[in-house]
């Protein structure tokens, strides 16, 4: 232990002060005192990622895999469904610490969880850049600048905290980058350094934010190819070629357990209908402004890195660093990206970037942006230490003086608009000053004599926290002061209490209360409060159910096909005949718990049906007037029998096993007929009838049918994708590689040390 501290005693500090301005920044989100305690916002934190978080939990906490969840959207494939990183690692753990210390799923556990992962991506980066700047001056300084602005700057600090699983797929870029660099910094390649890419950016893709691990792979793809050309190695376009498949290999293996049904889930839902103008959204071209003046024109400030770290990414691009110049180019094109449509450069590469077009709200680019703008302070940094000619010098000098005259000049002008029209230049003026305030102590120490650097270079990432924490510690936008355990979602509300002593299988329709979605409005809180909701917030829908729950099916011909039973609404009266069971006053708005008179069954026995095999134009029928889905079952292909002219009487279809992946319906029918399931048609769903496997129709064009022959029999439906079987088998495979090199690695390395030891005393 002495012998560490002696040889890394710098880096230690470094990290030993990260870890303190980590506290500092979340200390609110620790603290015992309720007093003092902040949580996350409601929106898609507790919408989206409690809510689903709830359910992984219930589901590991019993052993079982949570294949498919039946709480939204009509029941969709969870483990397809990107967002609900359901082999995520570090979920994994959030939910057995959770099952561990006996407090059960909590708001707070998913906070803890986010600010780990913040932690864990400014180490790191700092782990990163003190290896990219190895042997020069100033790179402990450097490495600790870009690590407190990738951790504390406008991106890391504003939305990503919220949309959680964005902040979880981008802290493993720097790791990421640490094994490429690794890789290439000699001639000869070093191929388990990109084995360590690959596991990392597998990770990433884990996480559940496919668009973030998608600018992450193209980033790390074009930084090993640059590395590799700057070698000047021999042959090195094959070099390109089989580093890029090996890191690719190892990245698809980590994540083919989720990755596989989530390509399967993907061409399946709304998001594979969206146009180009859904997909073009991005930044303002006014936007770039939140550089120097964040949270004046806009709710969030991704591209802020502050005056100080903005002054230090220039400095870092005139320096002689050679792979400034792959920082630069990654974040003017990811500026261009992130106009979307404003901008020519998403339309010329639109359908030339393989992925692009699979996603919308193209300012997300902001991720790379970030991460450049902060290695390139880093390489700022470390570019003062070293400036050895007088013209670095100058150029340092005039770089910070002009960003100080600007300061200067901006707050005097605001400052007079200010006198004219308090009201609506204010937080202009705040910020113009505030900058001011910082860039100056940064010129005044330029003045001194470049020998004296390390004597005062300390200041900057003091400056730099200064600032940066400033801006973006402790937010209402992202942080309310209200203890997690006291929000409103946790608590189960008294009419999902009253839903619940029903131990029937039925559905409930979480409708729209005031334009917000889900029962309670509280989006996918059907996974929280285990109440089977058609409504959900999930971005991936299931195009068929959306088509018929979303697009303008009449409500009572939604709740006839998906077995609806129960509907929470601000609605005083239904379009189908219902009782008013229930009513609650959340947030001072009505809500109102109705139950209908005559539901539908979840499985039902048919025995007249229309064979339409065109989804839409089986939606038009369903939608029609003159049809009643009690009646009549829509399906996609004629049955293999003949049915009987009149519904007999006596049939019976009961549910006798309901779980998320395993129903079992007892059926005695005395004529041939159709079972109809209020289940989603969706590949991975194997029926049985007495043990043999049967073929299942498509009903509604959304949901599913059975052929039954006249009798008793045990119909089965078991949800088993082989999409995630094979996954899981590549996975495992790979998880198992990876452990084993890991391992094998850890072993050589202590018998080398030993060795070493050994020679030493002889």
């Amino acid at each position: 232990m002495r012998q560490l501290w002696r040889n890394h005693q710098g880096d230690i500090r470094m990290i030993l002060t990260l870890i303190v301005l980590w506290w500092v920044f979340f200390w609110r989100i620790f603290t015992p005192v309720a007093d003092n305690q902040v949580s996350l916002v409601e929106g898609d934190f507790s919408d989206q990622f409690v809510t689903f978080g709830a359910y992984q939990y219930q589901r590991w906490s019993r052993g079982e895999v949570p294949l498919w969840n039946p709480y939204n959207n009509g029941g969709l494939p969870f483990i397809a469904d990107t967002q609900a990183a359901v082999f995520y690692p570090p979920r994994l753990l959030t939910i057995a610490l959770s099952k561990l210390s006996g407090a059960g799923w909590t708001y707070g556990a998913l906070a803890i969880e986010m600010t780990f992962h913040v932690l864990f991506c400014t180490l790191a980066m700092y782990g990163f850049m003190r290896r990219l700047t190895k042997g020069q001056k100033g790179t402990r300084i450097g490495a600790f600048v870009s690590a407190v602005i990738i951790g504390y700057g406008g991106y890391m600090t504003g939305y990503p905290p919220l949309q959680l699983a964005l902040l979880e797929a981008a802290v493993w870029l720097p790791l990421g980058l640490l094994g490429i660099l690794e890789a290439t910094r000699e001639a000869k390649i070093r191929p388990v350094w990109l084995i360590f890419a690959g596991f990392a950016l597998g990770l990433s893709w884990m996480a559940g934010h496919p668009q973030t691990s998608f600018f992450a792979t193209y980033l790390m793809v074009g930084f090993l190819a640059y590395r590799l050309f700057m070698n000047n190695a021999p042959n090195k376009y094959l070099q390109i070629l089989w580093t890029v498949a090996l890191m690719g290999a190892v990245t698809f293996g980590i994540t083919a357990v989720q990755f596989l049904p989530g390509i399967e889930y993907l061409s399946r839902t709304v998001r594979a209908g969206l146009s180009f103008e859904d997909k073009g959204n991005g930044f303002p071209f006014y936007d770039v402004i939140q550089v120097f003046f964040p949270h004046v024109i806009s709710q969030w400030s991704p591209l802020y890195i502050g005056i100080i770290g903005f002054a230090l990414a220039i400095l870092g691009l005139i320096s002689r660093e050679r792979d400034r110049w792959f920082w630069l180019v990654a974040l003017l094109l990811a500026l261009g990206l992130s106009f979307g449509a404003r901008s020519g450069l998403f339309h010329a590469l639109f359908h030339f970037m393989p992925g692009l077009y699979f996603f919308r709200g193209q300012e997300r680019a902001a991720f790379v942006i970030a991460y450049a703008g902060a290695i390139l302070a880093g390489l700022g940094v470390v570019m003062l230490y070293n400036t050895a000619e007088k013209a670095d010098w100058r150029a340092s000098r005039v770089v910070v003086g002009a960003l100080w005259a600007g300061s200067q000049t901006i707050a005097g002008l605001t400052l007079i608009e200010w006198m004219n029209n308090p009201d609506g230049t204010t937080a202009l003026m705040s910020a113009s000053f505030f900058s001011l305030l910082v860039i100056t102590p940064f010129a005044v120490l330029l003045l001194t004599d470049r020998d004296n650097i390390p004597n005062w270079a300390w200041v900057l990432p003091i400056l730099l926290a200064f600032e940066l924490f400033s801006v973006n510690i402790d937010r209402r936008e992202v942080y309310q002061i209200l203890p997690p355990d006291r929000q409103p979602i946790m608590q189960e509300p008294p009419l999902v209490t009253q839903a619940k002593y029903d131990a029937g299988v039925f559905r409930v329709d979480g409708q729209y209360v005031d334009g917000e979605l889900g029962i309670y409005g509280y989006g996918n809180s059907g996974s929280l409060y285990q109440l089977q909701d058609i409504r959900g917030i999930s971005p991936l829908f299931l195009d068929s159910a959306y088509s018929i729950i979303q697009l303008g099916t009449p409500f009572e011909k939604v709740w006839e096909v998906f077995a609806v039973k129960y509907i929470f609404t601000d609605a005083e009266e239904l379009p189908a005949p219902s009782q008013l069971i229930g009513r609650d006053y959340p947030h001072f708005k009505t809500l109102n718990l109705h139950q209908l008179t005559d539901p539908r069954p979840f499985a039902m026995l048919m025995y007249r049906y229309e064979v339409i095999s065109d989804d839409k134009s089986a939606r038009a029928r369903l939608n029609s007037d003159n049809f009643n889905p009690r009646d009549v079952l829509i399906i996609d292909q004629p049955p293999p029998f003949v049915l009987p002219d009149a519904p007999p009487e006596g049939g019976i279809a009961e549910i006798t096993v309901y779980t998320p992946e395993y129903i079992q319906v007892r059926v005695n029918t005395p004529e041939n007929a159709l079972l109809s399931v209020a289940l989603v048609d969706y590949p991975g769903w194997r029926a049985e009838i007495d043990g043999q496997p049967i073929e299942t129709y498509r009903a509604y064009s959304a949901l599913t049918a059975i052929p039954v022959q006249a009798g008793e029999h045990v119909v089965t439906l078991t949800y088993n994708p082989t999409s995630y079987q094979f996954g899981a088998i590549i996975s495992l495979i790979t998880w198992l590689g990876c452990g084993g090199l890991g391992l094998f690695l850890m072993i050589k390395s202590v018998l080398s040390k030993k060795d070493i030891t050994v020679a030493e005393t002889q």
